[in-house]
């Protein structure tokens, strides 16, 4: 008997097996279950990776219907469940978002829709500068490829490397406009 006092191994396999693998969309093929199943699991460590593909796996995950409350800043950005903490949080601190420990963090690259919102965003920005600004950001965009074999950076560094400078040169085109008002106080009256 396995419960006996002392018996630690257990002489006969396991009484009830299943035949099949189970499947969380076998009887459920709702919207939820199909939003559920597309979920990519980014910005935690593995263990808590693990735990989430789990819950997803066997039917076990429960979304949020609200964002939460960020356990750092106190605003309610919090969108995955399970997550205690904001994604621009775990970034700032290099922290998981749902334990809180400094581990490996693994992230994910954006799937089709957010690739498509982000390149949409870029090129309403660049749209936004003047001509010359915009060549000026395509060849500084430019060589940093071409430096990415010499160097090696990730791709976040990269990001914010680029998004520094379009804010600097969107910074710059600001001051040139507001510039132009100089002029103002020359008057053909005089």
């Amino acid at each position: 008997m396995s419960t006996q006092r002392g018996n630690t191994q257990r002489c006969r396999p396991q009484k009830h097996k299943n035949k099949t693998a189970f499947k969380n969309n076998l009887h459920d093929t709702s919207h939820r279950t199909k939003l559920i199943n597309t979920i990519q699991v980014s910005n935690v460590c593995v263990r808590c990776k693990e735990i989430i593909e789990w819950k997803i796996k066997y039917k076990k995950y429960k979304p949020l219907t609200q964002p939460k409350k960020c356990v750092k800043c106190d605003q309610r950005k919090v969108k995955q469940a399970y997550h205690v903490m904001c994604v621009d949080c775990g970034m700032k601190l290099g922290v998981c978002t749902k334990c809180c420990e400094s581990k490996e963090i693994i992230t994910t690259k954006p799937n089709d829709q957010e690739q498509l919102k982000l390149d949409n965003e870029m090129k309403n920005l660049l749209q936004s500068l003047p001509e010359r600004k915009r060549r000026t950001f395509l060849r500084y965009m430019s060589k940093q490829n071409g430096e990415e074999g010499t160097q090696e950076k990730s791709k976040e560094e990269q990001k914010e490397d680029l998004k520094s400078k379009l804010e600097e040169l969107k910074i710059s085109n600001n001051d040139e406009l507001n510039s132009d008002s100089d002029f103002d106080d020359f008057d053909l009256s005089d």
